[in-house]
This record gives C-alpha cells, structure tokens and sequence, in this order.
C-alpha cells in the first residue's frame, strides 16, 4: 500500500517493545509489538536494528491484511504461526525498511 505509514516508538520502560500506529486514508490502528532478544540478534546479523524489524514485520503483515486484522499486541515470533512464509520473506522486507541485503539470518 503506498499511502500507509508505520510509525514505530519505543516503550520507554518495555526493553524491545515498542508502540506501532499504522495509518491510512482510512484511519489508524495502534498496536504494542515485541521482539525476542534471539529475534533481535538473528536479524541484527542483517544489519536491523529491532525498530527496524519491528517496522519490517507491520509492513509484512499489512501486505497481506488490512490493518484492522492485526493483533493489537504481539511478539513477531507469533507472525510465523498465521505466515509460515514469514522467515523467508523478512530478509527481503528489512533490505527494503532498514536492513541490510544478506542472504541468510
């Protein structure tokens, strides 16, 4: 979607949890995303920072459902339950919102 922004915020108290408002013509949704200290090293190796993959992962799930869907509170871990495709797709959506290109994690 090329109107939809991601706005990503760190919690201020929560270590790798951050505040996520995704925006559109039609309104926002807000949601509070986790990153595993594991996640954040594996894909650190790609040259993300965990913001980045944070933003990486709600630009992965709005690519395949509309915003409204989206849990209002997840661990990125849990998006390979609903997107079994998810690891191999997310090097692919860090290169393009922060990461560096690489291929393996």
């Amino acid at each position: 979607m090329s109107d939809l922004a991601i706005s990503v915020n760190p919690v201020p108290a929560g270590q790798l949890t951050f505040d996520v408002v995704v925006g559109d013509a039609r309104g926002e949704s807000r949601h509070r995303v986790t990153i595993s200290a594991e996640d954040a090293a594996r894909w650190a190796k790609l040259g993300a920072d965990p913001s980045h993959c944070v933003e990486a992962a709600m630009r992965f799930l709005t690519d395949r459902e509309p915003k409204e869907a989206i849990l209002s509170a997840f661990d990125i871990r849990v998006i390979r339950r609903y997107f079994p495709d998810f690891d191999d797709a997310f090097p692919g959506y860090l290169a393009r919102f922060g990461g560096k290109p690489a291929s393996n994690a």
